[in-house]
């Protein structure tokens, strides 16, 4: 029953901003790991953030550190990834991620697109 529902993707000019937003649900969100990892065409997955249980503590990919902050609200049970400074490299699918006990978990995925 563990659901993950990204939103918030679209169309963006270089140096625009987009927020991400994760929907979690079927677990305890607010004992869990959270991630971000993109998937650009022709690509593999990569770890772009992660934030631990109560928010205190986050690390991100070098190539997104100081323009992307991951957060949380553990009440709402969601996610965010808010992006800055966009370039075109940043263009991907974007998937919020968890692992559980019975195994890991990804979302739909969201479409962010940076061109102009």
């Amino acid at each position: 029953q563990v659901q993950l529902v990204e939103s918030g993707g679209g169309l963006v000019q270089p140096g625009g901003s987009l927020r991400l937003s994760c929907a979690a649900s079927g677990f305890t969100f607010n004992t869990s790991y959270m991630k971000w990892f993109r998937q650009a065409p022709g690509k593999g997955r990569e770890l772009v953030a992660a934030i631990n249980n109560n928010g205190g503590s986050t690390n991100y990919a070098d190539s997104v550190k100081g323009r992307f902050t991951i957060s949380r609200d553990n009440v709402k049970n969601m996610v965010y990834l808010q992006m800055n400074s966009l370039k075109p490299e940043d263009t991907a699918v974007y998937y919020c991620y968890v692992r559980r006990w019975n195994g890991e978990y990804w979302g739909q995925g969201t479409q962010v697109t940076v061109s102009s």
